[in-house]
Order: structure tokens, then sequence, then C-alpha cells
């Protein structure tokens, strides 16, 4: 549930040699089996930032620099690679304003029929909430540290996050998370259990932390709060 930034890199990193495990039998000694899963990273990260590349060329490319053979195209400055890619972030930034766009129509209707809902109450800012238990316990503040299960879905009924599902609830400040969390878990005194639907503007807005949320999304969510932690 905590703010977050995923940032795409070209970076090779273990998870990308973890992937694959070549038998021992496979190559004559460790260099072998090191130049293979560089290959499987390299390739890896290939095919997330250029999918439509033409492989033959990537590996005539890799293969004449290797061989000290960069006669038949250069560029020193990186120029037409930055050229290129800086396009396609552009053409991908333009498809997700669109389709945060249409996720931004589909939450403001869902809200305007979900108020209806004579269980569903709504606060000034526009936060909605039902109340599927109230507990007895005290309510926790802004600041306060709380334990919590919760189990997060899009308005199509989507699960993108559930420590219900992990089994595992989670301890987390108030301030640290989402302002629909920061406000919605404060109404609830200890042992309640809420759902609370959350406009884009109190979720993550024009963010999307994660492929499953795009950005601008109305999120729903059923949360318990099992203590506030001293």
């Amino acid at each position: 549930m905590k703010k977050t930034i995923i940032a795409a890199s070209l970076l090779l990193t273990s998870t990308s040699f973890s992937q694959v495990e070549p038998s021992a039998s496979s190559f004559k000694n460790e260099v072998d089996s090191v130049s293979y899963l560089l290959g499987v990273a390299i390739a890896t990260n290939i095919t997330n930032d250029l999918k439509e590349g033409n492989t033959d060329l990537i590996l005539k490319g890799m293969k004449d620099k290797l061989k000290g053979n960069t006669e038949l195209i250069t560029d020193p400055t990186n120029q037409l690679l930055n050229s290129y890619f800086q396009k396609k972030q552009h053409e991908k930034k333009q498809q997700d304003e669109q389709l945060g766009q249409l996720a931004k129509a589909e939450g403001e209707k869902f809200l305007q029929e979900n108020k209806k809902n004579k269980k569903v109450k709504v606060t000034p800012s526009g936060l909605q909430y039902e109340i599927l238990k109230e507990g007895k316990g005290e309510k926790p503040t802004e600041t306060s540290q709380v334990k919590v299960h919760y189990h997060g879905t899009t308005i199509d009924g989507k699960v993108f996050d559930s420590s219900v599902d992990r089994g595992e609830p989670i301890v987390f400040g108030l301030n640290q998370v989402i302002k629909g969390w920061t406000e919605g878990v404060q109404l609830m005194p200890i042992g309640s259990k809420f759902k609370f639907y959350i406009p884009q503007e109190l979720a993550y807005g024009e963010n999307a932390p994660s492929p499953a949320i795009k950005p601008y999304s109305t999120l729903i969510f059923e949360v318990e709060l099992l203590g506030i932690e001293k």
C-alpha cells in the first residue's frame, strides 16, 4: 500500500540471472555458463524495452561489436537510440493518458451510482465507505501505527493486492499511505471491518503504482482494523 515509484532499467540484475539455470553438462566451464546467462539477461531486457525489435539484427549487432567490427552503422553518442526511445516513451505516455482518462470517467460513473446505495456513507472529501462490522475499540489518529488485514480490487473486481490472500496482516503508519486510507481508517474503531470506495484523487491519481492499477483509477478496499501499535 505504500506509495511507490516503478522505473524501467536496462541494468542487469540478479533476478535476471536466476531465471535460467542451465544444466551443468551444457557448458564446459563457469565462463561458458556465465556467458549464456549474460545473453539471457540481455535478451530479457531487450524484449522488455523493444518488443518489436528485429532479433536477427540485434544478434548481428552484438556479434559485430564482440568482433570489433561496427562499420555497418555507428551511433557513438547514442543519438539515434535516445531519439527512438524518447519517441516510444512519448507514445506510451500518450497512450497511458488516454487509458487514464477512460479509467477516470469510469470511476466517476461508478461512484455516482454507488452512493445511491443506502448503506454507503460519503465524507466531504468524496471518500465512500460501508460499515461491514463495527468494533468497540479506540480509533486511530493520523500518526498511528495500525495493524490491518485488507483486500484491494479495481471497480471491475480485479484483485491487485491482498494481505488476506497472503494470510498475513500488515503494520504501517497512517501518514504513510494514500489519502483515502489515512482518512478512512481513522473512522474505524478497533475490531471494525469497513469497505472503502476511494476516488482516484484520494488514491494514486495520475500514477500507476503497479501494472494492475491504471492511472486515475478508483479503488475498492475491504479493511479490517486489528489493532493500534503502541
